[in-house]
């Protein structure tokens, strides 16, 4: 062991023959179970982790995204194509724009217009109409 004065800073230096393994620790009295060991992959406590975010945004902790992009299959493009997907079924339903006007506005095809739209009505069939034989007015 070795003992460096740098400044005001005390260093001290193990060498790595000097360095025991961990042991599992002891179970207490009247316990069945070995206590384990921590992980070994586990983030240690009380460091300062840098949030480099992505190319997206600069930092994950103030992301307006709802889930991260590499959370999400399909990624960013997945998170904002669902956003843009209610915007088309809202401005389609609510402020009664035409399919081409909606293209024009978010610069698609007419065709993926109609296939948001189409999408809407097949998720809203799902969820409203009741399962099993209730369905048909059997009891």
């Amino acid at each position: 062991m070795t003992t460096e004065i740098r400044g005001h800073v005390t260093i001290t230096l193990t060498t790595l023959s000097t360095l025991t393994a961990p042991t599992a620790p002891t179970a207490p009295a009247g316990c069945s179970e070995t206590p384990r060991l921590p992980r070994r992959d586990a983030l240690p406590e009380h460091l300062n982790y840098r949030d480099e975010g992505c190319d997206l945004f600069a930092s994950c902790l103030s992301c307006p995204l709802p889930r991260c992009r590499y959370d999400v299959p399909g990624g960013a493009r997945a998170l904002l194509n669902r956003e843009r997907d209610r915007e088309i079924r809202r401005f389609h339903d609510e402020i009664e724009l035409s399919v081409s006007q909606i293209a024009t506005h978010f610069r698609i095809s007419r065709r993926t217009v109609f296939r948001v739209l189409q999408q809407g009505r097949a998720g809203r069939r799902r969820r409203t109409t009741p399962p099993g034989p209730l369905a048909a007015g059997t009891n």
